[in-house]
């Protein structure tokens, strides 16, 4: 009867150890799973978000369309609606037939709505208008292009050099001014 009893005792003590054993077992694999998917999160760059080959379009309640691509974009951290670019180039097609050709090395673009900083070696091209400078503002909500910092504005007449060049898209108007009243626009005809 002693000879059962221990061997009873000893059935549950092995019993309790297999329990333990596998009880520690699964939970040490879910801790090493876990461990290794936070590894592979930890892999994967969130810090980063670069797109290649960026291209958007847009058309506004006039009829006129904007299509923007960029060799590359970087949604802003703080407001992903906001892309910064690189390698940029717009075109914009007016409901008339008349495009305007834009280039820059950099870009800012709000996909919201659509507003764009082109800046760095930007060239702007539009019927025998060619107009370069370091920044240009455009939005289609203002109906505005405004170009400035180092503007050289030419066509087959003239060459005029300003620190700001306006322009209504719709009707063309344009503002050419210094920010200095005491500085003049220079302008030499050809």
């Amino acid at each position: 009867m002693a000879n059962r009893f221990i061997i009873k005792i000893l059935f549950g003590l092995l019993t309790v150890i297999l329990i333990f054993f596998f009880i520690f077992k699964f939970f040490n694999e879910e801790k090493i799973t876990s461990i290794e998917n936070e590894a592979l999160v930890e892999e994967i760059d969130t810090t980063t978000n670069i797109i290649k080959d960026v291209s958007y379009s847009s058309n506004d309640a006039k009829g006129n369309e904007y299509i923007l691509n960029a060799n590359e974009g970087q949604i802003d951290l703080n407001n992903d609606k906001v892309i910064f670019l690189s390698g940029v180039k717009a075109t914009i097609i007016m409901a008339s037939g008349e495009t305007v050709n834009i280039q820059s090395k950099f870009g800012k673009y709000n996909i919201n709505n659509y507003d764009t900083i082109f800046s760095e070696n930007v060239v702007i091209e539009y019927e025998d208008n060619k107009i370069k400078g370091n920044y240009v503002d455009f939005s289609l909500n203002r109906n505005s292009l405004i170009i400035s910092k180092n503007v050289v504005y030419l066509n087959q007449k003239n060459l005029l050099r300003a620190d700001v060049v306006e322009i209504n898209i719709s009707t063309k108007d344009t503002k050419i001014f210094m920010y200095e009243e005491e500085k003049k626009v220079r302008i030499k005809s050809n």
